[in-house]
């Protein structure tokens, strides 16, 4: 991180990312392929967070919180990209906790965001729908209100976090009628509750530890009082506000993979050896990885003054969607290029660019497609 702000953090910056990378190493990356056989990850590893800090760095100590900044976030994101732990799912704990500190009352935050930072409580956001993905406004589960509770129906699809998940930020269509206007966001606490059932963790091309999962809501009875701030209506205006910070931490994503992928690629290149010299004396691979050097500092040098930007309260929906839509693809695309100098070996699963080939892809897809982040900077324009 080089922004002018996160220069003058360098050395607390520092010190926080040496706890964390020797955390996720002995703690979390040990555990990651026998996670992705299990297609999710223990509990356990979510309360070790919990106890290091690591869940909610920049959520307020009086929440139960780091009382840290957005940097030590991303500091934990990038750690767990540069050992290629894909599975653990902070990243979607954190956007839920961000909604709950943006709009949530004051008792709904002191009642779940300590919880959440303790790792008691993991959570998830359902959006997407067999029929709505990135379409927000053509969500159809319904919440209807009847007297102090809302009667839940419905069914949500690519959720991640959603095996493990006990409590979920659900967006819901409470006026129909309303388009936009009548969509809320629904605290559920799904311990225990009648109706209430998590489907099929799904099988995806990568990501295999991410419980990837379908819910389902059949006459679900949520208090009324679980209505994220208090207020029908006002859950589309909060997903927009707030995806520019999930956008974000995507692109924080990418960027340490690209970088992680030269890291490896470099290192292996130099070991490698072929027709009786090294694989770096090549020009080719010298070009290749030249190239994807430049990208990875490029990229880099973009994702820091994001950084600073979501620090500093200024960032927008139509650059977030920039950082979004422009490092997922690099991050396809270098990741492809050091995959092809592993040659045979980068598509054995024993070699970790294999792995992060195969968990980039969605990175393209998941926050709002490409496509959508296009047309929301067009707009812009």
């Amino acid at each position: 991180m080089e922004g002018d702000r996160l220069r003058a953090m360098s050395g607390e910056l520092s010190a926080f990312r040496d706890a964390v990378r020797r955390f996720v190493e002995a703690e979390l990356a040990p555990h990651e392929a026998r996670w992705g056989k299990q297609q999710h990850v223990d509990r356990a590893a979510w309360r070790r967070a919990g106890e290091m800090g690591l869940l909610l760095c920049d959520v307020p100590e009086q929440y139960g919180g780091a009382g840290a900044t957005f940097a030590h976030e991303c500091v934990v994101f990038e750690e767990l990209q540069r050992a290629n732990v894909t599975s653990f799912g902070k990243h979607v704990h954190s956007i839920v906790a961000h909604y709950l500190l943006a709009y949530g009352t004051e008792a709904q935050k002191a009642r779940w965001l300590p919880k959440m930072a303790a790792g008691e409580m993991v959570a998830a956001i359902a959006m997407s729908e067999p029929g709505a993905g990135s379409d927000l406004q053509g969500v159809r589960t319904r919440a209807v209100r009847q007297g102090d509770e809302y009667l839940v129906n419905g069914s949500k699809t690519f959720i991640s976090n959603g095996y493990l998940a006990n409590l979920i930020c659900l967006v819901v269509k409470t006026d129909p009628q309303s388009g936009s206007k009548g969509v809320s966001l629904l605290m559920v606490e799904t311990a225990d509750l009648p109706g209430f059932r998590c489907g099929r963790i799904l099988d995806k091309i990568g990501m295999h530890g991410q419980d990837t999962a379908e819910l389902f809501f059949d006459d679900v009875r949520v208090p009324a009082e679980n209505l994220l701030g208090g207020a029908e209506g006002r859950g589309f205006h909060q997903l927009m506000e707030q995806l520019p910070w999930e956008r974000t931490i995507v692109a924080v994503a990418a960027v340490a993979a690209i970088e992680r992928a030269v890291e490896l690629t470099t290192e292996y290149a130099r070991q490698r050896r072929a027709f009786g010299k090294a694989l770096i004396e090549m020009q080719n691979t010298r070009f290749k990885l030249a190239e994807c050097r430049t990208t990875a500092h490029i990229a880099r040098v973009f994702l820091d003054h994001c950084i600073e930007r979501v620090m500093d309260g200024t960032m927008d929906a139509a650059t977030a969607s920039m950082a979004k839509w422009w490092t997922t693809e690099q991050q396809c695309r270098v990741i492809d290029e050091c995959l092809q100098l592993f040659g045979g070996y980068g598509y054995m699963m024993d070699y970790p660019i294999g792995k992060m080939y195969a968990d980039a892809r969605v990175q393209k897809i998941y926050g709002g497609t490409n496509e959508i982040m296009k047309e929301l900077i067009a707009r812009s324009l």
